[in-house]
């Protein structure tokens, strides 16, 4: 069930990513998706009791790495194309939460899971590997991609660890989303003010669209991540990467290409092993 879910999440992901991809700024188009986000959250507060003190901490921080992570992710697709990036940066983050689920909660996984995410993270990497465009990134995108996939890792372990403190899930859930779009709109409030609304006043349909998927997505992995280790939850969210390869393929009608098929397969193999040996 665990696995389905993060699944379908990772689908989920993949499809806001496209939306925000095809929707002109990316940090527009973020910040709106948690702004809406926030305000459909506003009113279940009442329904849920606060998370548990010990929480909070973890809850804030995951806040100011999620910032973090979208000035990067914008500087990333700035610099360089999402075909070298994306994958770059997706497909490095399940091993470097390996290590931070082990350091920090102490969450160390059986040798058969981890080479099942070995090889999610090496299908996804060798998207980039293969395509041949390793060679092509300038050393100031392979930085911000560096970058991103830190804070990828950060906040996944944050998040991980700060949901199963909380006491319920939801109530961890729901304040993360009400608060995360607090920096990125102050921001965009005070650079780009005009330009912002001006989005989100001609592309309602599609914030609406791009919020419910992306909080929806990401309520999943972090209820997923309650109940399931960390760094397996983490790995298969990264099959995001093969969907929106898909959604590349049969949305915008570009090419799959034999690197992505390889990378699939190595990718479903590696699902498979969790699910076996995890």
């Amino acid at each position: 069930m665990i696995i389905g879910l993060v699944l379908f999440a990772a689908l989920l992901h993949a499809s806001w990513n496209a939306m925000a991809k095809s929707g002109g700024s990316a940090q527009f188009s973020i910040a709106s998706y948690r702004l809406v986000s926030a305000i459909c959250c506003l009113p279940l507060l009442f329904f849920f009791p606060l998370p548990l003190i010990e929480s909070w901490p973890l809850l804030l921080a995951s806040v100011i790495i999620h910032t973090a992570y979208y000035i990067t992710l914008a500087r990333s697709y700035r610099t360089g194309d999402l075909s070298q990036v994306y994958p770059l940066f997706r497909g490095l983050a399940p091993v470097m939460v390996v290590i931070g689920a082990g350091l920090f909660a102490n969450e160390w996984l059986s040798a058969g899971a981890m080479l099942g995410i070995g090889l999610v993270s090496l299908g996804l990497v060798s998207i980039t590997f293969m395509g041949g465009a390793l060679g092509r990134i300038s050393p100031q995108t392979l930085r911000w991609g560096l970058a991103t996939s830190f804070f990828i890792a950060a906040y996944t372990v944050a998040d991980g660890i700060g949901v199963r403190a909380a006491g319920n899930p939801f109530s961890y859930i729901l304040w993360l989303f009400v608060f995360e779009p607090v920096p990125i709109g102050l921001w965009l409030l005070l650079r780009d003010r005009a330009g912002w609304f001006g989005y989100m006043r001609a592309k309602p349909g599609k914030i609406t669209l791009g919020a419910m998927a992306a909080a929806s997505a990401y309520a999943m992995v972090i209820y997923a991540m309650s109940v399931a280790p960390i760094a397996m939850v983490s790995s298969l969210r990264e099959t995001s990467v093969i969907f929106a390869a898909l959604i590349g393929s049969l949305v915008f009608h570009e090419s799959f290409g034999r690197q992505r098929i390889i990378a699939a397969v190595v990718v479903c193999l590696g699902v498979v092993l969790i699910k076996i040996l995890g």
